[in-house]
């Protein structure tokens, strides 16, 4: 058995009206991709952050977070930067919020190398370097005309289009764990279906571990080896997919999967509801 790249224990995040997460485990091997699934408010979110340790100082974390062996929540704050960027990577949910309106896409994708690899005076990244560099970061998530568009702005692109620059940016520093948090939301399915494949073929060429973390569980089928169900702050199942697809044993993740339109769904009868 592969040593797990990442392993949650007992993680609990909680705020001070509030507990998030409630003791939660699971772990991820290299080249696989976790589905967290669950409604919003569930934790899905604060657990990324956790990882990231890019919560608030409200936050109270307990529990333990090893990656690659070394644990996340104890090391000093340098050595954390260092990961966060680089080994852990991050794909946000809405583009036009993430991205800098007022700045080339270029520059962004170029500021995520410069930022995780100790500024602009790192030896090995000339001008030169760093325009190869993200070029070829373009060119691998099937951005159109890189040279002629690096000097465009978010607004110039497509909703599809401003996602890859995300995944651009995220998979430049060549991260072994990315967690993708709702990728694929606001867009529509067509699409969706581009860049889930996209993370597909990501993963498998450049060997990237993931934790996709989304609502919907047919989004997750398409791209999870596993699957973990949250629901108010606790994972109440995990399971292969395709076991938990075909024999799910919560009755919340069996409220989940009724809940989601099939092609098979009669559309004069409504959806099961998750209340």
């Amino acid at each position: 058995m592969p040593h797990p790249l990442l392993e949650v224990d007992n993680l609990t995040i909680a705020f001070p009206h509030q507990t998030a997460v409630d003791g939660i485990s699971f772990q991820i091997n290299p080249g696989e991709t976790l589905g967290l699934v669950g409604e919003s408010g569930s934790g899905k979110s604060a657990t990324s952050l956790a990882i990231l340790r890019l919560l608030p100082p409200t936050a109270n974390i307990t529990g333990s977070i090893i990656f690659d062996g070394q644990p996340l929540l104890t090391l000093p704050e340098p050595a954390m930067r260092r990961h966060r960027g680089r080994s852990i990577a991050m794909i946000f949910q809405e583009p036009m919020t993430a991205l800098n309106p007022v700045m080339p896409v270029g520059a962004q994708i170029a500021e995520a190398l410069i930022a995780h690899n100790d500024g602009i005076h790192h030896p090995e990244l000339s001008r030169r370097a760093i325009r190869e560099k993200v070029l070829a970061a373009m060119h691998e998530v099937a951005l159109p005309e890189p040279e002629r568009r690096l000097h465009d702005y978010p607004h110039q692109f497509s909703g599809g289009q401003r996602q890859r620059i995300l995944i651009a940016m995220a998979i430049i520093n060549r991260p072994r764990l990315l967690i993708a948090d709702e990728p694929t939301t606001a867009l529509d399915v067509t699409v969706q279906a581009q860049i889930l494949a996209l993370l597909n073929d990501l993963r498998r060429t450049r060997g990237l571990s993931m934790l996709f973390i989304s609502h919907d569980l047919a989004v997750v089928s398409q791209v999870a080896d596993r699957v973990a169900v949250m629901q108010h702050g606790h994972i109440v199942e995990q399971a292969p997919t395709h076991q938990l697809f075909h024999s799910p044993q919560h009755p919340y993740t069996r409220k989940l999967l009724a809940s989601a339109p099939t092609m098979q769904t009669d559309r004069t009868q409504p959806l099961a509801t998750l209340a």
